[in-house]
């Protein structure tokens, strides 16, 4: 069978093209409505004076325009063409970004920011076929830099930064 197979209709009109990229869409909306409805009951300030609601809702707009931009990419107007789909769901990702989210939490307080962030990019990127080890602790150590910098030397927040 070919990998790629052809819509059966013929007629133009609306068109899921990529049904995963849709849902990942629908859900980037759904989570930042729900964000955005938690926010607003908080007081959001000004831009001058933010209040505790302001940043929320920032974030959540931005999540909620980046759905839309991911669910309108994944329609299509007319003849669609698509590919042979995998599983729906694959547990190895899953599982490998999981363990990397729940290894971070436990051992950022004990091993810092920066080795804790490499542990993170380093699970996480087990989720891969292909690992390459030396890209993952390059991007790794990036990622830990920005961190550092980021949380711990520009806003301040009291993580430890290095184990100790």
């Amino acid at each position: 069978m070919s990998a790629v197979a052809t819509s059966r209709t013929a007629r133009g009109g609306l068109q899921i093209r990529e049904p995963r990229d849709a849902l990942a869409g629908a859900l980037f909306i759904a989570f930042a409505l729900a964000a955005g409805a938690i926010s607003a009951t908080y007081p959001l300030g000004s831009a001058m004076r933010m209040g505790s609601g302001y940043f929320p809702l920032l974030v959540s707009t931005l999540l909620g325009l980046l759905g839309a931009v991911v669910l309108l990419r994944s329609l299509s107007f007319g003849r669609v063409e698509r590919r042979a789909e995998g599983p729906a769901f694959a547990l190895r990702p899953a599982l490998c970004v999981a363990a990397g989210v729940v290894a971070f939490a436990l051992l950022v307080s004990d091993l810092g920011l920066l080795l804790a962030t490499l542990v993170l990019t380093l699970l996480c990127g087990l989720a891969h076929r292909q690992v390459r080890f030396a890209e993952l602790a390059g991007l790794g150590v990036v990622l830990a830099c920005f961190g550092g910098l980021v949380f711990a030397w520009g806003l301040g927040l009291q993580l430890p930064v290095l184990p100790g």
